[in-house]
């Protein structure tokens, strides 16, 4: 499989090297790559350590390639890449292992106006382009729009958007169009959500293929004896499910007025409508059932989430900075319920020079336990980088899912950074809380402290093109982590603890 990798890249360097001749003057052209392997000691990252596990360690690597072609009327880019386990590939390999290579970009923009290019007659906005194909989609903080950059997959989105600056006002037009199949004696355009489990064990434990146009429901809660699926009670939101929306539109506006920057999101998701289904599964004498989502009905549900984000900055040498911003989410979730939730951050830093402060809150709405509304009031911070925000161990709005309470996240910062840049540490406190009720087994409220994380990481710049990081993080939990986890009582470690160390090598092969 590595020899396929070279050759595809090789070709890909040919071809670079080729157009390399046509270019003019004026056009510029970039390779760059990376290499990003990272080391890990998981002791209850993600979610607690069920009593009695052992801790696991293993070593993950991105590699990249990047090409960028820019001239005045059109950018360029495509990123290929590679990311797998070391050792997750015996040392001598047939086809028959399987390509990780992927396409991570492959996106070009065209430039229709731009004021400051003179090769341009006409040119009725400062600048206005459109931007198509594979593309990371990232907006401010990263909080809701965002390349989830520490997973080394990533994320991309298959989208275009048009682009526009007018006398320091930015707007941004984006959508997006999911399909699984070319359509081809097909009938309409049902959309299962990808990256679904090649296999799947039925409820005798009998491994099968998974369904054709089905997701499975996994979970270790047992059958529901009013559908008789597995019920899933703490599923992960869109950012755990990966990439799973039928459609996508967003708009984004942003403005700085001064040293304050005012920006506002209006996006709107689709998900396709389901039903749920069971097959049959016959194995020798065997006969269990997969349990899922059947996407093959009419019909979107329809999500929408708006808000404003301000970031004022202040003082002679910039060393005030604060973050502001509310967000609400309503229409109907990926399951069809009524969505009525919200969102509030803040935050202020204080930068006099060497040390860095900072002090914020984050509140994610949740579902009171006790009410009996059928409208969900969970906010999902739809395609963001989570792991920015609410503690590195990803206990929150990751894969591993985020509590039916919601969340309420104090936290506390405290950076140090050399005078050349090349040394820096950072200390952070997360004080975690459900921001609404709970119930245990028996049916009362569980105490709405969940924990306290401690994220201590240290990077040093090795060479220009090397540097080197190392990250240790510790929870101290309480017994409610156990119920936001849907873990059963006394049976987790309370006290997880999480290590890396990683290295991003960017070297730069190409600049003309």
């Amino acid at each position: 499989m590595y020899k396929n990798v070279f050759k595809q890249c090789r070709v890909v360097l040919f071809v670079a090297c080729l157009s390399l001749t046509a270019f003019t003057v004026r056009a510029q052209f970039t390779i760059t790559g990376q290499l990003r392997p990272r080391g890990e000691l998981r002791d209850g990252y993600g979610t607690l350590q069920p009593i009695g596990n052992q801790n696991a360690a293993f070593v993950s690597q991105r590699t990249r390639l990047t090409l960028n072609y820019r001239s005045g009327h059109l950018i360029f880019q495509t990123s290929v890449q590679d990311v797998r386990l070391w050792g997750q590939d015996a040392s001598t390999i047939t086809v028959n292992d399987g390509n990780r290579l992927s396409i991570h970009e492959a996106w070009a923009e065209i430039v229709f106006s731009n004021k400051k290019d003179t090769s341009f007659k006409i040119s009725p906005l400062d600048y206005f382009a459109i931007k198509i194909g594979r593309q990371e989609i990232v907006y401010d903080d990263e909080r809701l729009l965002g390349s989830t950059d520490w997973l080394q997959q990533g994320r991309r989105h298959d989208a275009v958007v048009f682009k526009a600056l007018q006398k320091g006002w930015q707007f941004d037009l984006g959508a997006a169009f999911n399909q699984n199949t070319d359509a081809v004696n097909y009938n309409s355009t049902y959309y299962t959500p990808a990256n679904i489990p090649a296999t799947v064990k039925d409820s005798k434990g009998n491994l099968v293929n998974t369904p054709a146009g089905m997701i499975p429901l996994i979970s270790s809660a047992g059958i529901s004896a009013k559908n008789g699926s597995p019920a899933l009670l703490n599923p992960p939101g869109t950012n755990g499910l990966n990439q799973d929306y039928k459609s996508m539109q967003y708009l984004y506006i942003a403005k700085k007025f001064n040293k304050t920057k005012i920006s506002g999101l209006f996006l709107a998701d689709q998900f396709g409508k389901y039903v749920l289904d069971s097959v049959k599964n016959t194995a020798g004498t065997d006969v269990g059932y997969v349990y899922g989502y059947r996407y093959n009905q009419p019909g979107v549900n329809l999500r929408y989430t708006a808000g404003l984000l301000i970031n004022p900055v202040l003082g002679a040498k910039n060393q005030f900075a604060f973050t502001g911003g509310y967000y609400y989410q309503g229409g109907h979730d990926k399951d069809g319920l009524s969505l009525d939730a919200s969102m509030f951050t803040f935050s202020a830093a204080y930068n006099p020079g060497k040390m860095a402060y900072t002090i914020g809150w984050d509140y994610l709405s949740g579902n009171d336990a006790f009410s009996a509304s059928k409208t969900n009031h969970r906010f999902d911070p739809l395609y963001g980088t989570p792991h920015k925000f609410w503690g590195l161990m990803d206990y929150f709005y990751a894969v591993s899912g985020a509590p039916a309470g919601g969340l309420s996240n104090p936290y506390l910062k405290l950076k140090y950074t050399s005078a050349n840049k090349r040394f820096s540490t950072e200390l952070a406190n997360h004080y975690f809380m459900l921001a609404n009720n709970q119930k245990d087994a028996v049916g009362n409220a569980v105490n709405k402290y969940l924990g306290t994380e401690f994220d201590l990481t240290t990077g040093y710049k090795v060479n220009k093109f090397t540097m080197a990081t190392l990250g240790l993080s510790y929870m101290g939990a309480t017994q409610s982590m156990e119920y936001a986890k849907n873990i059963t009582p006394g049976s987790a470690h309370l006290n997880p603890v999480w290590a890396y160390l990683q290295l991003n090598i960017t070297p730069e092969f190409l600049n003309k």
